[in-house]
């Protein structure tokens, strides 16, 4: 499937897309959860889609439609195999979920995430007392528990997916636990985890970010819990507006713990003009000076920053390339490759991706099968000199699945 954008105005109101970070944990708190859970507000997205199966194989019934999740928890594991389809966070949160249990389950996916390291995760949890075994570090792989607790050094230096699985299932264990953790990358998302739990009434400490007690036999506490709107996803939106429209982006929280709420920052240096509300960010068309940005503690803003750094004057600088090599592509060069179609410099030095602004051409782009590369190349569209078509665009439902109407609803110009 592919997508064409022409140069267009992006005008109007939209809302930013559910969170699907917040979506799956609160997919995993429900399944551990006695009772009923209601998720309203959720994000049904390929990965969120992906969580819900697997937790459905874990023993939880859910009953779902356009507006909320329903799901009454249980663990009575009815399959013991759990495809994760392409979500590197549900692979590495319910795998410590899944090592609760006595039997042994079995990890798969697809694309990308084949190629994606397990042995980390492998690692953590024979420290933990649980089994695992891998196909020479990748998938699939298998887990068999019960995971005990204990104490256990993990590195979370590549991905703060695995610790977030960690702080869920331990809980859950009949011993309490200390987890070291060594350079940790992404530490909003951890917040985001311990405040979730906290809801679900599941108590974590937090030292610095380099160690977490954690107490064993906690119960998760079922409720209703509202998926608050996706800065990640948001961010496409606000480039869209900064570089070529006047648009009311809804539905996004300014006190959120997501680290993508740094993308404010950014085009306050950049010099958007911006109004700022509690839950709505609106922006308007302005000229754009370019900025030094250290997205080391927020990755996935690189495509977003990417497309507002090639209609800035001059030349932007983004630190954090080392994240960027386990995505659904090696999202640096991925990058690099097709702004390169569209007329943009990009070069990479090390840790640092510097970006020189400049008239963005029409051109025929390749997705990577990466739902934010596919959404840079189209925001990257507006004010280009001619259409860009985006092969595989249909990658977008990995975390966005109606971005292409969202850009159609403000007057963007789209067609198949």
């Amino acid at each position: 499937m592919q997508k064409t954008v022409y140069p267009s105005l992006a005008n109007g109101s939209v809302t930013a897309p559910p969170s699907k970070s917040m979506t799956q944990r609160a997919i995993a708190a429900g399944l551990l959860a006695t009772g009923t859970t209601t998720i309203l507000h959720p994000s049904y997205c390929n990965d969120s889609l992906a969580a819900l199966e697997m937790v459905r194989s874990l023993g939880a019934e859910v009953v779902s439609d356009a507006e909320e999740i329903t799901i009454l928890g249980g663990f009575l594991v009815k399959g013991q195999q759990l495809n994760c389809g392409e979500s590197g966070l549900a692979m590495r949160m319910f795998a410590p979920i899944a090592a609760l249990h006595r039997k042994q389950i079995t990890f798969t996916g697809k694309g990308s995430l084949q190629k994606r390291p397990v042995d980390m995760i492998g690692e953590a949890l024979t420290q933990l007392g649980a089994g695992f075994q891998s196909n020479n570090g990748l998938l699939p792989f298998r887990v068999q528990g019960p995971l005990q607790g204990g104490k256990a050094d993990i590195d979370g230096s590549v991905s703060s997916q695995l610790l977030t699985g960690l702080l869920m299932a331990l809980p859950l264990a009949e011993t309490n636990s200390i987890i070291h953790v060594d350079n940790l990358k992404s530490k909003p998302y951890i917040s985001m985890t311990i405040s979730l739990l906290k809801d679900f009434g599941i108590e974590i400490e937090n030292l610095n970010f380099e160690q977490f007690n954690i107490r064993g036999k906690q119960n998760y506490v079922a409720r209703e819990y509202t998926v608050e709107g996706d800065w990640s996803g948001a961010a496409f939106l606000l480039t869209a507006g900064a570089m070529n429209g006047s648009l009311i982006a809804r539905g996004i929280q300014q006190n959120s713990k997501q680290s993508d709420v740094a993308f404010l920052e950014v085009l306050k240096i950049a010099g958007a003009n911006l109004k700022i509300t509690a839950d709505a960010v609106e922006i308007h068309k302005s000229d754009l000076s370019s900025f030094s940005f250290d997205a080391t503690e927020c990755p996935d803003l690189f495509p977003p920053l990417a497309a507002l750094a090639a209609n800035c004057q001059g030349i932007s600088k983004i630190r954090g390339v080392e994240r960027l090599k386990h995505k659904e592509s090696d999202r640096a060069e991925a990058i690099q490759l097709e702004m390169a179609k569209m007329g943009i410099k990009i070069t990479i030095d090390n840790n640092e991706m510097m970006i020189e602004g400049g008239k963005v051409s029409g051109a025929f782009v390749n997705s990577h099968n990466d739902h934010r590369i596919a959404m840079m190349a189209a925001v990257a569209a507006l004010n280009a000199s001619g259409p860009v078509t985006i092969q595989d665009s249909d990658c977008v439902a990995k975390s966005y699945p109606g971005f292409f109407n969202d850009l159609v609803k403000l007057g963007v110009n789209v067609t198949d």
